[in-house]
């Protein structure tokens, strides 16, 4: 039942999407990745390139080589890095942005890129051992917690520091999955000391235990924002699930696992819209949609969460078989292109390709990959 179309979306995913990625999406002379791509593959300019856009396609193109050992995708992988190294880090901070030529654009350092230099050289430094990965991450962490820690407990969302800007969780969450993976590729205790310290932010102060609802949006001292905190997406909680459980792996602790099981039932329960696909928004107070529309990402977090849930194969496969296959109605397109955004009758809207989103679709079809590969015999 799941071979299928696991078979057919690795193919979409390894054959065409990387594949013409990495011939169009990647510039043949400077080695970094375009912000966002049209659907004839040709490069859109939107006039900014993110630190967060190159992180992302090093990660990607990083864990893609662990499991296929592409050379050609292998070769992308210094130039990368070393352009992510010569424009981004400057004054021994990360910068947010430069322009389409390349200059300079917005000196912030944020929260959410600083998580993706985390994971992404922590992928690159597995696959090549490049020392100043290594270093660069150490640099990167206390860049973090000496000039971006707040006294309320967790990050500041950017440097320069504004105490009155919104505070997110969503930062936090991907900060989490930097640190995770920078424990996993050194064994240092100073990053999974930070893996115990945002686990504890979440079940603190994300996490409502009255709705048993995820929230998205807080005042300076963590309290639910008032226009805002209503919010909760479900992507975000199946995120969660999966990050939980990949903690719980190296801080062994059951409210991690409860807290995952709780985010599971309330989005596999109010998240999934009835005519297929995942929510981009409910009301966190009474659980009503409020945003219909579906952006890939939820979906393709989606996945990784079913992986990791402790529910039965049968439902697993069920689960995964359903999501994979919606993948390839509605989102995945023929020659590696995809519909960004579903509107809710799952109509696709013209947008796109972001050079942000191969992240998601790579890692939530890799997950599921690596669940089916240690459940059976069969071997994609």
């Amino acid at each position: 039942m799941l071979n299928s179309p696991l078979t057919s979306c690795k193919s979409f995913l390894f054959d065409q999407l990387l594949a013409n990625w990495a011939k169009y999406g990647i510039d043949q002379d400077l080695g970094f990745s375009y912000e966002s791509m049209n659907h004839d593959w040709s490069r859109k300019q939107v006039g900014r390139v993110r630190l967060l856009t190159q992180c992302r396609q090093l990660y990607t193109f990083s864990h893609a080589v662990s499991m296929s050992n592409n050379e050609e995708w292998r070769a992308k992988l210094s130039p990368l890095f070393n352009f992510i190294v010569e424009h981004y880090f400057q004054d021994e901070r990360w910068i947010f942005s430069l322009n389409d030529d390349l200059s300079v654009k917005d000196t912030q350092s944020d929260a959410y890129a600083l998580a993706f230099v985390l994971l992404s050289f922590s992928h690159y430094y597995t696959i090549t051992k490049d020392q100043r990965a290594l270093d660069l991450m150490k640099k990167t962490h206390l860049f973090l917690m000496t000039h971006m820690q707040a006294a309320s407990g967790g990050f500041y969302e950017a440097f320069p520091v504004d105490p009155a800007q919104l505070r997110r969780q969503n930062p936090h969450m991907h900060l989490l999955e930097g640190y995770i993976a920078a424990y996993k590729a050194t064994q240092d205790d100073i990053y999974k000391e930070q893996v115990s310290v945002l686990l504890t932010l979440a079940l603190e102060h994300f996490y409502d235990k009255k709705t048993k609802t995820l929230r998205e949006f807080f005042t300076l001292d963590w309290q639910t924002h008032p226009e805002t905190g209503h919010q909760v997406e479900p992507g975000h909680h199946f995120e969660w699930v999966w990050l939980l459980f990949q903690a719980n792996k190296i801080l062994p602790n059951s409210d991690y696992t409860e807290l995952a099981q709780h985010l599971w039932r309330t989005a596999s329960r109010y998240g999934l819209a009835n005519n297929g696909g995942i929510y981009n928004q409910i009301d966190g107070n009474d659980y009503h949609p409020l945003d219909k529309e579906k952006r890939i990402w939820p979906i393709t977090e989606y996945l990784k969460a079913i992986t990791v849930m402790p529910i039965g194969k049968e439902e697993k496969e069920l689960r995964l078989t359903e999501a994979l296959n919606f993948l390839q109605d509605h989102y995945f397109i023929e020659n590696g292109r995809w519909n960004e955004y579903l509107d809710a009758d799952n109509q696709p809207k013209d947008f796109p390709l972001p050079g942000t989103s191969s992240y998601h679709i790579f890692l939530g079809l890799a997950e599921v990959i690596r669940w089916q590969q240690s459940h059976s015999n069969f071997t994609l």
